[in-house]
């Protein structure tokens, strides 16, 4: 039997406007390049790198790109309507779903494809995913909100791959400015991930059935374990004003801001990750490469003072003015520690 010697690390930067385009990896080759922009955009191959952009920029915020880079060599491809790359470790996975009348049984299909891939080419852990959908909620052509409908896709999706996924990963399901659903995905080989979840908070995948006929369906965070001597990595998901399973500071943003970073504070901190098995700890000026989710463009002075007040000055933070999983809710962070 033959032993795979672990090798090779993956990180990203996030790139406010404006962007030359260049990105430094010497040693190895991009994954993907993620593009927040104006207007509808979609999945492309170029230059032989994976690019998917979302509508996420309108008069209130700029244009941002985050750019994925492994210190191992990269070989891209598309796969029907998806594109990806991967360098033997790491597998980054995007596809773009058109806007339709009720979304369920084509999520289904676009998480099973998905899935499919990524275990047919051996990367059977997820470690991150990004779900961005338009209108998210706004009612579907039956009257259910478009959210609900895309969490029951994913949830059967789920539960036909459930003996082989297990625990499932850090997760984004936040609002654009188009129509469709933009999924994109990064998937490691197995034995690297554990995935967190937050003693203030209830596992969004048991949330009543108030909150949706299927929930959510992702970890509050999953570490990645570095490869070799290469550092971990802490994938936050998309954390808002939540204790247990209900919203709080309803209507008071800025007490939304204060208890999201709470949240996350907790989450990341030592003592939660020790109770994960992870021997190590982070605070919030740990964190980098944010993106901070706005609901009310009248609120965005506001979030900008009390969250850039917590942080270094370096920390890269692109800011978007979109709707959240949840009407009551109206801001929504994420980031990534190393």
């Amino acid at each position: 039997m033959t032993t795979r010697k672990p090798h090779g690390n993956i990180s990203s930067r996030l790139h406010g406007h404006p962007f030359d385009g260049t990105v430094d990896a010497p040693a190895g080759g991009v994954l993907a390049r993620v593009g927040f922009a104006g207007g509808t955009g979609g999945t492309s191959l170029d230059d032989g790198v994976p690019r998917l952009t979302t509508h996420m920029v309108g008069e209130h915020n700029e244009p941002a790109e985050e750019i994925w880079v492994s210190t191992l060599p990269v070989t891209a491809g598309t796969a029907g309507e998806a594109v990806f790359a991967e360098d033997g470790e790491h597998l980054f996975y995007a596809v773009r779903l058109d806007a339709r009348p009720v979304y369920r049984d084509a999520v289904r299909r676009m998480y099973d494809t998905a899935l499919g891939f990524a275990f047919a080419r051996g990367y059977t852990e997820m470690a991150r995913m990004w779900n961005l959908v338009g209108g998210i909620t706004d009612p579907n052509a039956d009257g259910v909100e478009i959210y609900r409908d895309f969490c029951v896709g994913r949830a059967e999706a789920f539960a036909a791959w459930g003996d082989r996924v297990g625990r499932l990963p850090a997760a984004t399901g936040i609002g654009t400015l188009s129509q469709g659903v933009d999924l994109c995905f990064i998937a490691v080989r197995p034995g690297r991930t554990t995935h967190i979840e937050n003693p203030r908070q209830t596992p969004a995948y048991e949330y009543p059935a108030r909150y949706g006929p299927k929930s959510p369906s992702f970890a509050r965070a999953t570490w990645l374990r570095g490869l070799g001597d290469g550092p971990g990595t802490l994938f936050v998901s998309g954390t808002a004003s939540i204790v247990g399973a209900e919203t709080v500071h309803v209507d008071d943003i800025a007490g939304q801001v204060d208890e999201t970073l709470r949240n996350i504070e907790v989450l990341i901190g030592g003592e939660n990750l020790a109770g994960h098995g992870v021997d190590r700890g982070f605070e919030l000026k740990d964190l980098n490469q944010i993106r901070v989710y706005v609901r009310d463009a009248g609120d965005l002075p506001l979030v900008r003072e009390r969250v850039r007040a917590v942080f270094p000055a370096h920390t890269e933070i692109a800011w978007f003015n979109v709707d959240v999983c949840r009407p009551d809710l109206l801001v929504e962070i994420e980031g990534v520690c190393r």
